[in-house]
């Protein structure tokens, strides 16, 4: 594949200097050659844009080995990094994130007319490549990524193409005198937007977000590291006072044969969680890249037959004979392992993410309506009407106590869900009975987490719903502390007894349960986007259920893109699974 320099000039490329972020579309990633050239030269330039946003179509995976074939030695450390993130690229969407957040690679794997239909976004300049049809129906799908004003370079090896150039000429291309390989997009009409398209926010301002647990410091941090200014308001004295101060949690794919849209969104997450996690805590102490094995009680693995040997492989495939042996699993044990997934301090996270340049935290600060501002904006009020905080933007994520800050006429039904562990050391009784790598399935037992007063398990949750009550009573904890038993004698059969003591009330070492209130939506995805078109600059992201590790950096980064009008981190159908639309379609749940 040509060199950047040959298919892009630097003038084109270099118009990100003074733009908040530059978007860059090519209908070929190759080898990653564009860009890795693309981020070197942004590295290099001192005026360089806040975010480099570079989208790439590749009609196939790519692999890490292949990105350091073809780089140039001078890209060498560039190529090294990206091969570190090549891996699961199954057919689909897939973000990509380096230098913190500040340069996006975002892929789109699969055939490029099909892609380019369905999927939402706008470049800035575009690189053209072979192959790529030249009829006008392909074309008219390349141009609904442009804006007026869209810089189109066309590769060498097409400048001759005379029906490619027609097709450009007709969906608006105006191909300029003095480079006959590059073209803007300058058509005589006025381009037709997409259905519930919003303006894009050219400039990040002020925000407010109510809630500082894993949905409000992700959304946070989204928007922080796009300069916002941003204020987190929490009821607690501290961040994560509520679901998100769980000792511990996983962040764990879901498979099913059909690869559903949970399994799809979860990998997405699973992918960023990762990101996340590598630019901002330290690895062993606030999360491990463990693994996961799901001991699949159910007697099947639920993995699609086609990810045999395949991309899906490097996200989860069959158990082995020495991982169940570790597990202390029989061998004809129907399990799979998660190579991706793995343990986290949730808190620990968080209060990360909190302390990103430009972020503002606020504790006791009780939010109790949300209310238009005079001069524009959002105000936070608290009980007795005191400005608590007043911003451009105001997002919801403070979990069950969402549907208390909803405008007049918006009603969400959220279910409340409370969880309880059981937790309890290592010590020289129950450490052979350990796995040495977290165990999922019903319910789930995390091993090897690092508290400050030593080692600890932690085995979990209860999922009671419709319950919000706290605190929790004597009788509720020693009942939780039996259903977590249960879970874990189905789950670990063979470690269940050395650890029975720690679930029974009254044995010195049983500890208290740790528990919270969660909420989930009526179909168990999460909510990420604006809450009413009534009420603009109100959003949301809440209902993480029992998935926050897993998608609450996938959700922030979801609503920050939708402001911007940016690519979007995951497919745009699957995004609608996700957005606040589909509540109005919801029905009244009438039984937990």
């Amino acid at each position: 594949m040509p060199s950047l320099s040959s298919t892009l000039s630097l003038a084109a490329l270099c118009a990100w200097q003074g733009r908040h972020s530059w978007r860059i579309l090519t209908t070929d990633f190759g080898h990653g050659e564009s860009f890795l050239a693309a981020w070197k030269a942004w590295k290099a330039d001192a005026q360089r844009s806040r975010q480099l946003h570079f989208t790439a179509i590749c009609a196939a995976p790519v692999s890490a080995a292949q990105v350091h074939a073809a780089a140039l030695p001078q890209m060498a450390e560039l190529a090294q990094t990206l091969g570190q993130q090549m891996l699961g690229l199954l057919p689909g969407i897939h973000r990509l994130s380096f230098e913190q957040g500040r340069v996006l690679l975002t892929l789109w794997v699969g055939d490029a007319h099909t892609l380019l239909r369905q999927q939402n976004s706008s470049a800035d300049a575009m690189l053209l490549h072979l192959p790529f049809a030249s009829d006008n129906h392909s074309i008219k799908a390349l141009a609904r990524h442009c804006h007026r004003g869209s810089v189109l370079q066309v590769a060498p090896s097409m400048q001759d193409d005379a029906p490619l150039r027609h097709a450009l000429t007709t969906a608006g291309f105006v191909f300029d005198h003095e480079d006959n390989n590059c073209a803007h997009f300058a058509p005589r009409w006025e381009p037709r937007k997409r259905p519930g398209e919003r303006p894009p926010i050219a400039q990040p301002g002020t925000a407010v977000v109510i809630g500082a647990g894993l949905a409000g410091a992700s959304v946070a941090y989204s928007l922080a590291i796009r300069g916002w200014r941003v204020t987190v308001l929490a009821k607690g004295e501290a961040p994560a006072d509520g679901a998100s101060g769980l000792p511990a949690g996983l962040f764990c794919p879901h498979v099913s044969p059909d690869d559903s849209v949970l399994s799809r969104l979860s990998r997405n997450g699973v992918r960023m969680t990762l990101q996340r996690l590598r630019d901002v805590c330290r690895e062993g102490l606030d999360w491990g890249h463990s693994g996961v094995l799901e001991h699949c009680t159910d007697g099947g693995t639920g993995l699609p037959t086609a990810w045999a040997g395949g991309p899906g492989a490097q996200w989860s495939h069959a158990c082995d004979a020495d991982q169940l042996a570790d597990a202390g699993l029989p061998a004809d044990t129907a399990a799979c392992w998660h190579a991706q997934a793995g343990w986290v301090r949730p808190a620990q996270l968080v209060k990360a993410q909190l302390a990103q340049p430009g972020i503002t935290f606020v504790g006791q600060a009780h939010v109790a309506r949300l209310v238009p501002d005079p001069e524009d904006g959002w105000q936070a009020l608290d009980a007795c009407g005191t400005v608590l905080a007043r911003a451009d933007l105001a997002l919801v994520a403070c979990g069950p106590a969402t549907t208390g800050l909803l405008p007049d006429g918006v009603h969400w039904h959220l279910q409340a869900l409370r969880g309880q562990i059981s937790w309890g050391w290592h010590s020289t009784d129950n450490a052979a009975a350990l796995p040495p790598f977290p165990v999922n399935g019903n319910g789930n037992l995390v091993t090897q987490v690092p508290l400050e007063q030593g080692k600890a398990w932690v085995m979990g949750s209860t999922f009671e719903r419709d319950v919000a009550q706290m605190p929790i009573s004597t009788t509720d904890q020693a009942a939780a502390h039996a259903v977590n038993f249960g879970k874990l004698s189905t789950l670990l059969p063979g470690s269940a007894p050395a650890l029975a003591p720690w679930f029974t009330p009254g044995d010195a070492h049983c500890q208290p349960t740790w528990g919270e209130v969660r909420c989930a939506s009526h179909d168990r995805l999460p909510i990420a986007g604006p809450i009413s078109a009534t009420t603009p600059g109100l959003w949301a992201l809440t209902a993480m259920g029992a998935r926050g590790l897993t998608l609450s950096v996938l959700c922030g980064e979801l609503i920050a893109a939708q402001l911007h009008g940016e690519p979007l981190p995951l497919d745009a159908k699957l995004a609608q699974h996700l957005g606040t639309e589909r509540l109005s379609r919801q029905m009244p749940r009438s039984h937990p």
